[in-house]
């Protein structure tokens, strides 16, 4: 399990990654939608973070 936990991990961080990477390229503020699935992303990544250093 933990390594399947590892692999939705490294997607999520690069899905978020990518859309900062883009919201920083743009002139203008990024918008609410892209603001919020950013910080939704950021609430799945520290879950299974915990879930790891729990399950350790």
């Amino acid at each position: 399990m933990e390594q399947k936990l590892q692999s939705l991990l490294a997607r999520l961080k690069a899905e978020q990654r990518q859309l900062l990477y883009a919201a920083a390229e743009m002139a203008t503020m990024p918008s609410a939608s892209t603001l919020q699935m950013v910080a939704r992303l950021e609430l799945n990544i520290a879950a299974i973070e915990n879930t790891l250093a729990d399950d350790r």
